[in-house]
């Protein structure tokens, strides 16, 4: 049965649904979720389109595969369900968050609040098995999500697109730059994090990029 999307998203990105590959897909994770644990639940892995519908989206934060461990993914990417402690590149974007802003790094790793003001936050692949990372990629996820990235590329209206690692940047290709704004530096991650995410100063950068584009700002306090 094919994922109930909100129907904003579903005029957009329906048809990929029917496609061949989204059914291989659904067959290679049924019987992942029947044989192992797979991250997340079922019920969240489209939470990021429910979240923020497609007319909302103004922030494009692309993620790469889901948390593997137990409880983290929920559907948003870098995001981890209230009660789990922050995974490592979450703490460092909170350091960011803290030198860019001056907002004191939560205690909490739930960023719901920033996909509720128009920041759509995906993974490149929605499902992982559990402790296995990447265990889930090149099996058709990057297919669907390709299609997500050309459809809010299609918007009329400027969006900012954020691409943070060199896996994320190779995205940057489906994107229309000469429209929207395209904001890349290195991924949080503690393996990078040194080499040009801190001092990005990234969340005050988005913030001008949608006043320029007459968007409400994206109030990161959580």
């Amino acid at each position: 049965m094919p994922p109930q999307l909100p129907a904003s998203w579903n005029a957009v990105i329906g048809e990929e649904f029917n496609k061949p590959y989204f059914n291989n897909l659904e067959t290679f994770v049924a019987g992942e979720r029947a044989a192992h644990q797979v991250f997340p639940p079922e019920e969240d892995v489209f939470s990021a389109f429910h979240l923020t519908p497609y007319e909302s989206v103004s922030v494009f934060l692309l993620g790469q595969d889901p948390y593997h461990d137990d409880g983290q993914a929920h559907g948003l990417c870098f995001s981890v369900r209230p009660g789990i402690k922050p995974p490592p590149s979450l703490a460092n974007m909170y350091k960011e968050l803290h030198s860019d802003l001056g907002i004191a790094p939560p205690k909490h790793g739930f960023l719901e609040s920033w996909a509720k003001q128009g920041m759509l936050m995906l993974n490149a692949v929605l499902t992982v098995r559990a402790h296995t990372p990447n265990s889930h990629k090149d099996r058709g996820w990057e297919t669907f999500t390709d299609a997500v990235i050309r459809a809010v590329s299609a918007k009329p209206d400027p969006v900012v697109f954020v691409l943070w690692g060199a896996y994320a940047q190779k995205k940057e290709k489906l994107v229309d730059a000469a429209r929207h704004t395209v904001i890349k530096t290195a991924h949080p991650s503690p393996l990078s994090a040194r080499n040009g995410f801190f001092g990005s100063k990234p969340y005050s950068t988005i913030n001008e990029a949608l006043k320029k584009n007459g968007k409400p700002e994206i109030n990161w306090s959580l």
